[in-house]
């Protein structure tokens, strides 16, 4: 099972890559638990110090920006 981290304090943006990564794992049936973190020394302590950010399976996959849906697919396969 894939373990999901997105990052972010409830921006837009945030919760457009929450919304996607759930999206993306309920298309391609993937089992993964997705985590919500919105406390910033949590973050920073992953090293992420912009928003959004995912990490899959404690690697810090994208910051910055929502992925596109390929990439997520990709990263989760």
């Amino acid at each position: 099972m894939k373990q999901v981290k997105v990052l972010g304090p409830g921006c837009k943006k945030c919760d457009e890559a929450e919304s996607l990564v759930r999206a993306v794992i309920e298309k391609n049936n993937i089992e993964a638990e997705v985590e919500k973190i919105t406390d910033f020394q949590v973050m920073a302590s992953l090293g992420v110090f912009s928003t959004p950010a995912i990490v899959i399976d404690g690697t810090v996959r994208v910051v910055g920006r929502v992925p596109r849906e390929k990439e997520l697919q990709a990263w989760l396969a």
